[in-house]
Parts: C-alpha cells; sequence; structure tokens
C-alpha cells in the first residue's frame, strides 16, 4: 500500500508498517458526470489498481511502508499511473467520497460476488458508489489487534471528521460534511460496535453478523475498524477518500499513532454507550473538521470545537508519533486540514462559481497533482 506525497514530507522508519487503500472514481471530462468504464482503466495497467463494486469506481492499493516518506512516495506514484491510465481512456481520476453531479444508473462490475451482494441486500448496494480510505497498521497477534480496536473506538470519529470531503451529491449540498459515511452506514454489517473483550469475542460477533446474514463473509464486515481478514494488521475504515496526497500522509500517521498508544495501553479507557458513539459520527459527518465534535474522553460533556478535540487527541499520541518520527508531520498536517479541510474547499469552490461542473475540475486536478 502506498503513501500519498512524495514531499520529502515523510516520517521516520521505527512504526509499525502501514499501507493504504484509496476508492476513486471516473469522470467524464465533457460532463463532470461519472462514467462506468473502469474496465478500460484497469485493463491498462494490474499492479495496485483494482476494479471495484461499480464500474465507474477504481481502487489504489498501496504496499506496507515503515517509513511515511516511502508511503507518501508509493502514493504518489499509484495516484500518477492512475490518473495516466484514465487520461488514455478519455476520463478523469476523482479522490473524493461522493459523486457531485447526478449520474446514470450504477452498473455493476462483472463479478459473481457483486451480482450476489446486489441480490441479496437490494437498493443498499448503492451504498457502495461512494469512495473511502482505508488504512491498515500492522499488528503483533490478533489478541493485540482486538485490544486496539476496544481502545480506538471513541477516537476514530475524529479521523473521520478530518477526513470529510463528500458534501456534494446527485447535484445538490447534502448539509453533511461527509455523506459518504452517512450512505456507508445503511449496510447492516456497518456502525460502531461495544468492546469485544478479546479475540474470542470478536470472533464469536462476527461470526454471528455472517450467520444471521448481514454480511455474506468477513470481507463484508464493514465495521469502523476490524481486523483485516488477509493481513495481519488492524484495517480502519472510517475515512472518506481525500483529495490532496499529502493529506493522506497525515492520516496515515494518526491513525497508526492512535494505533501504536491503544497497543501500550496508553490510550486513555472511557466505557462508551453504542448510542452516544453512533451520535459522535453523526456528529463528525455532519460537521466534519469545522464545526462541534464529541470528546473521545468526554462523552457525556456538550461537543466541543473541533479544533480543541483534535489538539487533545494529538497530545495522546504525541509519544507514539515522536517515537516513529511522525510528530512535525502529524502537527503540521493536522492544522492544515482544520484549516482547510476537503468539504470546506469544495463548497468555497461552489459558493465562488455556482458550478459543480467546476467543484469536479478542482477535485480532478488536485487528485492528479
Amino acid at each position: 500500500m502506498t503513501t500519498p506525497g512524495g514531499q520529502g514530507d515523510g516520517g521516520g522508519s521505527a512504526g509499525r508498517t502501514v499501507g493504504v487503500e484509496e476508492e476513486m472514481w471516473l469522470a467524464d471530462p465533457r460532463t463532470r458526470r461519472a462514467r462506468a468504464q473502469a474496465p478500460e482503466v484497469t485493463g491498462r495497467r494490474t499492479d495496485g489498481l483494482e476494479k471495484e463494486l461499480f464500474r465507474h469506481q477504481v481502487e489504489l492499493t498501496t504496499a506496507p511502508h515503515s517509513d511515511l516518506s516511502d508511503l507518501a512516495a508509493d502514493v504518489a506514484a499509484q495516484r500518477d499511473r492512475a490518473v495516466a491510465a484514465a487520461a488514455e481512456a478519455g476520463l478523469l481520476l476523482v479522490a473524493s467520497g461522493t459523486v457531485p453531479l447526478p449520474h446514470d444508473e450504477l452498473v455493476l462490475s462483472d463479478d459473481r460476488r457483486y451480482r450476489a451482494m446486489a441480490e441479496r441486500y437490494g437498493a443498499v448496494v448503492r451504498a457502495a458508489g461512494t469512495c473511502g480510505m482505508h488504512v491498515h497498521v500492522e499488528i503483533a497477534s490478533p489478541e493485540e489487534g482486538v485490544r486496539v480496536l476496544d481502545r480506538i473506538a471513541p477516537y476514530l470519529p475524529v479521523v473521520l471528521a478530518l477526513s470529510a470531503g463528500s458534501p456534494f451529491e446527485d447535484g445538490r449540498d447534502t448539509g453533511y460534511a461527509s455523506w459518504r459515511s452517512q450512505q456507508w452506514a445503511r449496510w447492516p454489517s456497518a456502525g460502531v460496535t461495544e468492546p469485544f473483550g478479546d479475540v474470542a469475542g470478536y470472533r464469536a460477533a462476527t461470526a454471528a453478523l455472517v450467520r444471521s446474514g448481514a454480511a455474506r463473509d468477513t470481507g463484508m464486515l464493514y465495521l469502523p475498524a476490524r481486523l483485516a481478514a488477509d493481513y495481519p494488521t488492524v484495517e480502519v475504515r472510517v475515512a472518506d477518500v481525500v483529495t490532496e496526497r499529502h493529506d493522506v500522509v497525515v492520516l496515515v500517521a494518526l491513525v497508526r499513532a492512535l494505533v501504536e498508544t491503544a497497543a501500550r495501553d496508553a490510550l486513555p479507557q472511557v466505557a462508551w454507550r453504542t448510542e452516544l458513539l453512533r451520535a459522535a459520527h453523526w456528529r463528525a459527518a455532519r460537521e466534519g473538521a469545522h464545526g462541534r465534535l464529541l470528546h473521545p474522553e468526554r462523552p457525556y460533556d456538550e461537543p466541543a470545537p473541533a479544533r480543541d478535540v483534535v489538539a487533545a487527541v494529538r497530545e495522546v499520541v504525541a509519544d507514539a508519533a515522536e517515537a516513529a518520527g511522525d510528530r512535525t508531520l502529524l502537527e503540521e498536517g493536522l492544522s492544515r486540514l482544520l484549516a482547510a479541510s476537503g468539504a470546506a474547499t469544495q463548497r468555497a469552490v461552489h459558493e465562488r462559481t455556482g458550478r459543480l461542473e467546476d467543484v469536479v475540475d478542482d477535485l480532478a486536478r488536485r487528485t492528479a497533482r
């Protein structure tokens, strides 16, 4: 898996290995609407570029890296190749959580698994037409992984808020900073969980979800974070795909620092009720990095300004970030995201021109640069 932004903004080499999966969509450069032509793009290269559930989507996958400057170079190379493959097919590659303009009926990719999903879950499958970013962080064992999952849960809404960049869909402003996350929550296997306690608890709960039919298999466990099925990693799945390459690295640094801090048993352990955790995710989706968020350590308090909550989280993970060589990158990157989030940038373009076509053009430019 890859890290974004090969501009010398990486961290040290002491951290756990990390990898990234970025989902993106393809646009017609004339209409700026989604085009179901992924096979024409993925067929031009195979390394790290794959199909997704719908034919207007592709997924970029990096190798695992311990040094974030290596990850940044990988992300940049993956995006450059994907942008070029899209251009050869006469298309634009766009990194945003939703498709801003209305588009035709979604077209499933030609895959037996995808057809079975559509048959079982009906219209809910449309939620998979959105684009997220998944961060994999190395763990020593499943036991460590479950301990991490239980401890990082209250902090994941902050990751969502910082990544939020999907305010527009179907030709309108949804009123949310991350509409993608609200769409994704429709899946019966999505949403927050109670603490699992240990590996046996995790496996029992996830197996029961599969038996219930809410998921066809472990690959459809759409939890905010989970044990990866095929890798020795914790997979954090809450983020919108972000448009700027350097923001990918910042979010990866934050997630890695959260995982490392949790593995050290250094994250404050606060008992959260699941309904309050749902509220925290909703608030993060609604207001993003420019509103008010629930504090991960104080679930019963009034929501606080996002800047204050992010500052508190940054301090909690400071030792882990310092040990990995990521502290400066994280501090500067979080300040940048708080000043100009993805959702705010898209809305600023729309406010200036009044055209969602211009929003798509700006997204495509920033995806490519």
